[in-house]
């Protein structure tokens, strides 16, 4: 059996184009989520990244000892981030305001019973102490505008500004939580070549 690959499979949500926003419909799906506040190099953040991925792995082998032929590519971590008076000021310099949930996507074959034992097996046998603040849920962001930035992290407010330009031609107003999801690991990537998808949900 092939590995399923929910990037592929869901190819529209994972992979928009660069030079002009798209709008897509994103279903329910389930996540490994862990909240905190402070900005994407605060120490919280690395410990939430690592507990994420950690149980993520142990989850994947752990359907594959259950049934050898359900195999599953682990998906990338995804962000969304908030804060006060974000619409005025996108993000505000004081990193301190800012506020995340990180996530992980999870496949069907994936169950609460699973991830709540790899959890457990985190904080005990490898001292994973964020690993305790992880949940499993399921989250429909429904109706959203996306596109794909590619290029280091900090220089992503043009794409946003984008983004944003093309919600309000299209009078839709803004909902939710700004999203974006890490298609590349910048421990092995070239920053000119890193891959953002920059989302945000909007509607009623």
């Amino acid at each position: 059996m092939p590995k399923l690959d929910l990037k592929r499979a869901m190819r529209r949500l994972y992979f928009p184009p660069t030079d002009q926003p798209v709008l897509v419909d994103v279903p329910e799906m389930a996540f490994l989520m862990i909240d905190g506040r402070g900005g994407p190099g605060e120490p919280a953040f690395a410990d939430a990244m690592e507990a994420l991925m950690s149980v993520s792995f142990s989850v994947k082998f752990a359907v594959k000892r259950l049934d050898a032929t359900d195999d599953f590519t682990v998906m990338p971590v995804e962000a969304l981030w908030w804060a006060p008076r974000m619409r005025d000021d996108w993000f505000p310099e004081d990193r301190s305001q800012w506020r995340w949930t990180a996530m992980v996507a999870q496949p069907p074959a994936v169950t609460g019973e699973l991830t709540h034992k790899a959890i457990a097996d985190a904080v005990a046998k490898r001292g994973l102490r964020a690993a305790k603040k992880l949940r499993f849920e399921p989250v429909r962001e429904g109706l959203a505008a996306q596109v794909m930035h590619v290029g280091p992290y900090a220089d992503e407010r043009p794409t946003i500004e984008k983004l944003h330009a093309f919600i309000a031609e299209h009078d839709y107003p803004f909902r939710g939580k700004h999203h974006e999801i890490y298609l590349s690991d910048p421990r092995r990537c070239a920053p000119s070549r890193m891959k953002t998808v920059i989302r945000q949900p909007v509607g009623l």
